[in-house]
Order: C-alpha cells, then sequence, then structure tokens
C-alpha cells in the first residue's frame, strides 16, 4: 500500500544513519525531503506542514545531539508521529448496546460500500461471534438491492428480504422488527451512494441515522483518490455523527495519502482496511504496524496472524507427521503454494517483510514473480498421484505429458523438480536433528533449534 513512500523513506533514512552526527542543515535536508514524499504519496498539504512542524523541534533536540546513533533517533521521532498522525491504537468497532445494535455505513458510490458490507459482516461472525443481517438501503442504483441479496447467498450471511417500492425510511423500520424477530444481533446497513455529496444525500442519511440510531456510523471511502477521499471524510463528518472509517481498494494504492490524511481531517479513526475482493479480505487497521510498514520495517505480527488464519490444523499435523519421519512429497509442496496463495502470493507477503524495497529489487533482479507460484501449481498438478508421490518416476516422456498439461515446457518441470530436491533433502536433515549444513543454505542451527 505504501510501496512508493516507503522507498523514499527508506533512501532518506539511509544517509541519515550513515553520518556520525546531524547538524541542523542535514535535519532540515532530510525533513524537507520527508515533506516531499509526504506530498507525492498525495497526503495533503496541511498534513505535511503539520507532520514536519512537529518532527522539526524534537529532530534538533539535546537528545539527539546527545545520541550516540543520531539517525536512529530521528527514525524514532518519525516513527512516533506517524503513529500518532495514524491514530495512536487501534480503535475496535462499536457493538457495546442493546441488540440488535445498528452500524450504518455511508460514502460515495463506487466507494466499494456493498462489497464492504458483506466484507465486515464475515469479519463479525467469525471474529466476534455475532448473528448479523444485511440491509440494503440503496432503492436508486440498479440492481444495488441484489447485489447485496446475492453477496449474502454466496457467504451465507442474513440478509433482509426486498420488497419493491419501499423507502430507505420504511425498510429502516422494517429491518428493525425483523431483526428482534430473527435474532439478529447487529444489523448492517448499506445506504445510497452519489456520485458527490449533495444535500439530498445528507438529509436522507440523516433521516436514517434518527430512525436506526446506530451505534457506529462507518464512511466507506476508496484509498486510490487519496485527497479526495480525505476532503469526502470532512463532508461527512461534518453532516452526520461519523465514528470511523474503512479505507478500500488499499491494496491498488501505492502512495497511502488517504490513510495518512483521514485521521487528521476527520479526526475518526480508521478501523480496516479493504485488501483485495474477496469477503475475507479485510484488515484490523493498527497505526503502529501500518508505520513500521511505511518506514520499511516490516509488520511480522500481522504476517504470523495471516499464516495462523489460513493453515489447516489437520494437513498441517499430517504434514508434521511425515516430516518427522523424513518424507516431503511433491503433494506436501503443492499445500505450502496454496496456502502462500492464501496469504496473498510473494508481494502480499513481501509487503510484511522488514526493508521490502530491497527484497523486491533482489526479486526483480533475480527475475522472480507472482507467475512463479500460479506456474509450478500448474505443474504439479498436471501430475499423477504417484509421481507427486515419487517424483523419480518422472522420465523424459513424462516430463512431455506434464510440460503439455500444465502449458509449460521441460527447463520449467526441471527446474522445480531441482528446487523440490533441494527442498526435501533440507527437510530430511531437518527432521533428523541434523542441523549441520544448514548454514551453508542460509540456515544458522541455532535458528533452527529455536524452532523445535
Amino acid at each position: 500500500m505504501f510501496d512508493n513512500l516507503t522507498n523514499k523513506f527508506e533512501g532518506i533514512f539511509t544517509s541519515l544513519k550513515k553520518a556520525p552526527s546531524l547538524d541542523e542543515k542535514q535535519v532540515d535536508e532530510g525533513l524537507r525531503e520527508i515533506r516531499l514524499a509526504l506530498l507525492e504519496a498525495d497526503v495533503s498539504i496541511d498534513v505535511a506542514k503539520d507532520f514536519i512542524e512537529k518532527v522539526k523541534p524534537k529532530a534538533l533536540g539535546k537528545e539527539i545531539i546527545r545520541s550516540t546513533s543520531p539517525g536512529q533517533m530521528v527514525v524514532k521521532i518519525v516513527y512516533d508521529e506517524l503513529v500518532s498522525l495514524l491514530g495512536d491504537k487501534n480503535v475496535e468497532i462499536n457493538l457495546n448496546a442493546v441488540p440488535p445494535v445498528s452500524v450504518m455505513l455511508v460514502g460515495l458510490q463506487g466507494s466499494g460500500k456493498t462489497t464492504t458490507t458483506s466484507k465486515l459482516a464475515k469479519f463479525l461472525e467469525k471474529n466476534k461471534k455475532k448473528k448479523i443481517m444485511m440491509v440494503s438501503l440503496d432503492v436508486y442504483r440498479p440492481a444495488a438491492q441484489e447485489q447485496l441479496k446475492l453477496l449474502g447467498e454466496q457467504n451465507n450471511i442474513n440478509t433482509l428480504p426486498i420488497i419493491e417500492g419501499q423507502l430507505p425510511s420504511d425498510i429502516c423500520r422494517r429491518a428493525l422488527s425483523a431483526a428482534s424477530l430473527n435474532g439478529s444481533e447487529v444489523i448492517l446497513f448499506d445506504t445510497a451512494g452519489r456520485t458527490q455529496i449533495d444535500l439530498q444525500m445528507m438529509n436522507e442519511i440523516k433521516q436514517i441515522e434518527d430512525i436506526i440510531k446506530p451505534s457506529e456510523t462507518i464512511l466507506v471511502a476508496d484509498s486510490l483518490t487519496g485527497q479526495v477521499a480525505a476532503n469526502v471524510a470532512k463532508e461527512f463528518k461534518n453532516t452526520v455523527n461519523l465514528s470511523g472509517i474503512i479505507l478500500t481498494r488499499s491494496d491498488g494504492d501505492g502512495r497511502g495519502g488517504a490513510a495518512l490524511s483521514m485521521k487528521y481531517v476527520a479526526d475518526v479513526p480508521i478501523k480496516f482496511l479493504g485488501v483485495g475482493e474477496k469477503v475475507e479480505n479485510l484488515e484490523v487497521f493498527y497505526p503502529d504496524r501500518i508505520a513500521n510498514r511505511i518506514l520499511g520495517m516490516g509488520d511480522i505480527v500481522t504476517l504470523v496472524e495471516k499464516a495462523s488464519e489460513n493453515v489447516d490444523e489437520e494437513k498441517l499435523k499430517k504434514t508434521e507427521e511425515r516430516l518427522k519421519k523424513g518424507q516431503f512429497t511433491l503433494e506436501d509442496y503443492l499445500s505450502q503454494l496454496k496456502q502462500m496463495k492464501k496469504m496473498g502470493g510473494i508481494e502480499g507477503l513481501m509487503s510484511f517483510l522488514p526493508g521490502v524495497s530491497k527484497i523486491k529489487s533482489q526479486m526483480d533482479q533475480a527475475g522472480v514473480d507472482e507467475k512463479i507460484i500460479t506456474q509450478n501449481e500448474a505443474v504439479i498438478l498436471s501430475m499423477t498421484k504417484k509421481e507427486r508421490e515419487n517424483p523419480k518416476l518422472i522420465d523424459g516422456s513424462r516430463k512431455k505429458r506434464i510440460a503439455n498439461g500444465s502449458g509449460t515446457d521441460i527447463a520449467t518441470i526441471n527446474k522445480l523438480l531441482k528446487q523440490f530436491k533441494m527442498m526435501s533433502e533440507m527437510m530430511k536433515k531437518m527432521s533428523k536433528g541434523n542441523t549441520q549444513g544448514l548454514a551453508d543454505k542460509g540456515i544458522p542451527p541455532e535458528l533452527f533449534n529455536q524452532m523445535k
């Protein structure tokens, strides 16, 4: 999400860290570059200006002059201010009210409200163990109500039945009554959007707010619109009791300006990030973790959480048992590839690793890209069960068949088999507790001992 900003910050901090001491001129130059980086990331001018004004006196303070590592101290100051700018801490969605609890989603047309409504419903069902009902109040956009109904059916989420010709206010009252009868604990109201903010839109939202008395009114905003999204947040804040923000399409936003401006402009917390099209692609927003990503420090905590969410415990146990016996098959390798895809593929995983820009650069030079996962998966799926269990069976004629079946060539098959052989040998050494030689492959024996 913050690729461009991370690259710039890493370059700025690299030069600052190299300096044995920092004078005012060097700090000013570094801060000027940070300000430019923020503006290029589509952060609003007021936000960038205020950010630098808060960082500068601290960066020129006595603690920096006395520090044995002034560059590191500047990074720490910038990090702390970034966390403050993004909201200090995660603010959970407020469901502390007598059920059914109403949550209203607002925003412009095309911001992704309807899709986000289904994502939020799935999140609350899975993580908060709540019974959800989704309600569409969009009687203007063609097939908007049908879209929410379809998303509900696809993801097994309850939706309020559609009655043609009802006004949004009547739908609200019917929803509250229906929720009391069917035992829904949370009602998510998907309101109508417009191509731009207008008086009619705002009056309708106020009327809905008076009827349902929501515990949360959440703005759904498209992060790709940058400063526009921040201005929209300000308008909604001035009109309704806005309590939070969900940023959509953040996975496609290389700048991140909207995320950095939103909290400052609207003075409400960002609660979630939409990071993909699937219903499970909704991430809780943690300011400190986002600040780490922006500064190129990675986000290992979120990476571990994503891994634990996507892992199949039963398959993992079976794999562990086979590994203890020194067995590692292409079927196991296929499972790993599928898990990696669930976690967002190579690009998705790398965004959580420290020094991401350097890693990406090295991967680009080595010609490693997202296609490798899909390609290797296609190759293994083109093999028979016996071939996956015993790759030694794969001779020249079998390689031709597998290459034709996977749409690749024999060179690709040979490369995969070579990679698998190296992994298999390493797994056997690890299963026997023989860590000798693992260092040659870049894995320190002491690290493996800790993992055991």
